[in-house]
């Protein structure tokens, strides 16, 4: 067997006697002969198995095995005793004793004891490798399937450009207009708390909010005056169209209600239903304000781009008509309008210094999610 054994009796001759059979079955047995002594040998050496003896001086067996439990939870204690109570040898199983033997010891019966408690110690560490061979197994396959979202997602936002050209390629007045918004509302929504999939969906949102102008007439679109009031409400049909589009596809099915929603007003006046206050998810609130600022301070056929000054100015008597005081208040307090407005190359480190901002919220998402 070959193993470490500390014996402990206040009676040298049975810790004697249990120590000459064991060597015999290829053990290596230490002997002490109170509970205080057996604690020293434990600090200084390393023990498979620990025999002891209940009533003994200055600490007991119980005592004993209490400590070395505490100490090494998974070294195995055998009871001696030659005063068996049922409540004693119960207390000491309760206690993680592997067996209670009552002396005069049979031993022949000491040696299957502890044959058979090396049987389940080794039992144990074969159950711990396995464990920890799962545990890595598992991490790699999570490393793997992480992996395999992640390319998918990448796939899914490469999809989401390809729409989103598609739009600005009706209307050259947007371009850029959906990366722009997107980038304002990663920015807002950050600083409300969102992260994780849900910022994500923020992302996709964004990106995907005018897909419904697809259907819309290209002549109304460009056209360079006011509209008539047919043609806006023929405009104003494109959320839904949206929500058409993309309801089609699992992966956007809980992104569309931000598309559905980015033109209701927070007094419940806007589009398509009237929505008010909270009902509005609050991602399409985030989006609203995004939208409406990019919008007014783009060039568009029927007008000049505003000054930022005079768009914040508009902005801010739309507060608690059309734009959520508190997401509003966040985009004009911490001034989220200065985030750059172009996409060269030269501004892409601060989106990327972005993309790590929202990488240190949640660790699942990689930065060429974040980058235009």
């Amino acid at each position: 067997m070959e193993e470490r054994i500390l014996i402990v009796d206040d009676e040298e001759p049975i810790c004697a006697i249990i120590a000459q059979r064991l060597k015999r079955e290829g053990c290596s047995c230490v002997t002490a002969h109170n509970g205080k002594e057996a604690l020293q040998h434990f600090y200084r050496d390393k023990f498979s198995l620990i025999i002891s003896d209940i009533n003994m001086p200055e600490m007991n067996g119980i005592e004993l095995l209490k400590r070395v439990k505490r100490l090494n939870p998974h070294t195995m204690v055998i009871i001696i005793t030659a005063y068996p109570k049922i409540a004693v040898a119960r207390e000491a199983i309760q206690l993680g004793a592997y067996d209670f033997i009552i002396k005069p010891i049979d031993l022949d019966l000491m040696v299957f004891s502890v044959e058979k408690a090396f049987e389940k110690k080794k039992l144990e560490k074969e159950v711990e490798t396995y464990h920890k061979f799962l545990e890595k197994l598992v991490e790699a396959k999570t490393t793997e399937l992480q992996t395999a979202l992640l390319i998918l997602k990448k796939t899914h936002l490469d999809s989401v450009k390809v729409l989103t050209g598609a739009i600005e390629a009706k209307d050259p007045y947007t371009r850029g207009h959906s990366e722009r918004v997107r980038s304002l509302s990663i920015r807002i929504g950050i600083r409300l708390g969102l992260n994780g999939k849900r910022l994500e969906d923020l992302i996709f949102g964004a990106l995907l909010h005018d897909i419904g102008k697809i259907g819309i007439k290209d002549g109304v679109l460009q056209k360079p005056g006011q509209l008539s009031p047919e043609e806006y409400r023929h405009v104003q049909e494109h959320p839904l169209i949206g929500v058409r589009i993309l309801e089609a596809f699992d992966f956007f099915k809980d992104k569309v209600l931000m598309i559905r929603h980015h033109h209701e007003h927070f007094d419940g006046r806007g589009y398509p239903d009237r929505l008010v206050g909270e009902e509005i998810p609050l991602e399409a609130r985030i989006i609203a304000i995004s939208d409406a600022f990019d919008a007014m301070t783009s060039l568009r056929p029927h007008r000049a781009n505003m000054p930022v000054e005079t768009a914040l100015k508009e902005m801010k008597e739309g507060v608690g008509r059309q734009f959520d005081p508190a997401v509003l208040d966040i985009f004009l307090r911490e001034k989220l309008y200065d985030s750059p407005r172009d996409y060269s190359p030269g501004n892409i480190a601060s989106n990327l210094a972005l993309s790590h901002q929202v990488f240190s919220h949640d660790n699942h998402y990689v930065d060429n999610l974040w980058i235009p």
